[in-house]
């Protein structure tokens, strides 16, 4: 079957097209997913760099959307058919076929398109865990919170959802981003230069910590939202209010350093590196997640911005794109 596939850890050039991988094998509980589309996210990259660990060789991606074409008997005993339209997350999504845990599959509703429930599946979730439990309850409804790249794939999902919690919302992007930033209803824009090349934004062209404290009048932010890494960490820890937290998520500009837990002393702050897989550790906890997305985006509450699609042939063009930071939404392969 085609695939995009590594071989050994390197740059965007060690993803290739291949065309005779084998097509996976359906274990007990699985059903074969014949893939529409696939998502590409950062995390994609840091596997691939070898950032995050894998065996090699690989099949790139954890995120495809598309029917089943096959299904065991496990999965037929819980109503899942052939020709049933469906999101996922498990790894080897780059790929013509991918075998998925009946477990782990999201029915799509009618009127999501496979390509929008496809860019749910990470960039939603995460966006969902991320302003609903990755900050312990730290912030409540009318309180401050700062989220760094909103002009970007997660943190467009997490502007908005924010605002439907019920917090105030602070942004950041990039001028050239600012387009898209302005439609996500946050409350302050902090609009940054440009680092040429890179998926983000020059955060020293603005004194970001005093534009946060001026918004909030002198009080900083209950929860900050950082998916930027390296070059926000500091930033991020002093626009903490009292008692807030710090979300580090992605490692965009590079992974954030090691620091003394003593720094918090200031603000009896608290800080979190949390992952999707300890967000949907049951069936019931990702549903419950999918289908409170699916519907706002089905109720018009939530906007989708998926920006381009690369055929698989292009594997390495996807990922050049999408830590070029030329993208303005989801980017995706078309299998």
């Amino acid at each position: 079957m085609k695939a995009a596939v590594v071989r050994e850890p390197g740059d965007a050039h060690a993803l290739k097209f291949e065309t005779d991988f084998p097509t996976p094998s359906m274990g007990a509980g699985q059903v074969i997913v014949k893939n529409e589309f696939a998502g590409i996210n950062f995390i994609d990259t840091y596997h691939r760099k070898g950032l995050y660990p894998r065996d090699f060789p690989f099949i790139g991606g954890q995120e495809g959307g598309g029917t089943i074409a096959a299904v065991s008997d496990e999965a037929a005993a819980q109503g899942i058919k052939i020709g049933d339209k469906v999101a996922y997350s498990v790894f080897g999504s780059y790929a013509e076929y991918t075998a998925v845990p009946a477990a782990k599959l999201l029915p799509i509703p009618d009127g999501v398109g496979v390509d929008v429930a496809t860019a749910c599946v990470v960039q939603g979730l995460t966006a969902h865990y991320l302003t609903t439990s990755a900050h312990a309850d730290l912030i409540k409804p009318g309180e401050w919170c700062l989220i760094h790249g909103v002009s970007g794939g997660t943190c467009q999902w997490a502007a908005q959802m924010a605002k439907l919690r019920g917090y105030k919302v602070i942004g950041t992007c990039s001028k050239g981003k600012e387009d898209i930033a302005r439609k996500l209803g946050c409350d302050e824009l902090i609009v940054l230069d440009e680092v040429p090349g890179t998926s983000y934004e020059d955060y020293e062209s603005v004194d970001i910590v005093k534009k946060v404290m001026e918004v909030t009048d002198g009080k900083g932010a209950k929860c900050v939202i950082d998916g930027i890494g390296k070059s926000t960490m500091d930033i991020s820890i002093n626009s903490l209010a009292h008692r807030g937290i710090f979300v580090s998520f992605g490692n965009a500009s590079g992974a954030v350093p090691a620091f003394p837990v003593l720094r918090l002393i200031g603000k009896s702050a608290y800080v979190t590196r949390p992952k999707l897989l300890d967000y949907t550790t049951s069936r019931e906890e990702l549903v419950g997640r999918a289908d409170e997305i699916f519907g706002w985006l089905n109720a018009g509450k939530l906007s989708v911005s998926v920006d381009t699609s690369f055929p698989l042939e292009q594997a390495a063009q996807g990922h050049l794109y999408l830590e070029a930071g030329k993208s303005k939404g989801k980017v995706l392969y078309k299998i």
